[in-house]
């Protein structure tokens, strides 16, 4: 079977069926290589694991050599929700291509995005009917919350991890959506690394990783 979107596979170390899966979306102007080193630990802890790391359906305006989920050269809010509701239709379809081909349940999915990816992330789990095992984002925001707060339909447990010193997506960002899925009756953990920038460090891999483990109830 062939994913709508191209896609970096990964097994974990110890696989005798596939249990669960796990999907990593990168951020702007990223692709699925780049979130895909996330798996070089976790898949040595998690048994049984399938790790899907699927490009953007867009090239990247700033960077043609990189994908995006929604593009960001129109600074317009309406516009940018708009973009986000199509890509979420995208990649409801790869999901759904996933739980066909590997015959698993949104319960075993876990899905975890950095950045960009982060806020689809949110937003596919928050808008979906089926409800996924856990979300786990990096670095990101919640792109629009009148408008999500007016779609959501779920609402699984969720792990917010950003850096203090973050240049792109700023820290702020991690207190608010803290609040919103407070508000909105979804269990959320946040932690916030010190002297971090725009990027995933080894502190958050772990802390993202004993979180899933926790949630799949993995010893």
């Amino acid at each position: 079977m062939t994913f709508c979107l191209k896609t970096k596979i990964i097994e974990s170390d110890n696989i005798e069926k596939i249990d669960y899966a796990v999907i990593l979306l990168h951020g702007y102007g990223g692709d699925g290589t780049d979130i895909s080193m996330l798996t070089l630990n976790w898949k040595r802890f998690l048994n049984n694991t399938i790790f899907l790391c699927p490009n953007g359906h867009q090239r990247c305006s700033i960077n043609p050599s990189g994908y995006q989920w929604f593009d960001l050269s129109i600074d317009d809010e309406k516009y940018i929700t708009a973009e986000a509701v199509k890509a979420e239709i995208i990649l409801n379809k790869f999901i759904e291509e996933v739980k066909k081909k590997y015959n698993i349940l949104s319960s075993k999915i876990i899905l975890c995005g950095f950045s960009q990816g982060c806020m689809m992330a949110i937003n596919i789990a928050l808008t979906n009917k089926e409800k996924f095992n856990c979300v786990v984002g990096f670095s990101g925001k919640i792109i629009n919350k009148e408008d999500l707060e007016r779609r959501k339909k779920n609402g699984p447990e969720t792990l917010l991890i950003h850096g203090d010193a973050d240049e792109v997506v700023p820290v702020s960002n991690i207190l608010e959506a803290k609040d919103f899925l407070i508000r909105n009756n979804v269990s959320v953990n946040t932690k916030i690394i010190k002297n971090c920038g725009h990027h995933i460090p080894i502190e958050a891999s772990s802390l993202a990783l004993h979180f899933i483990k926790k949630n799949l109830e993995l010893k």
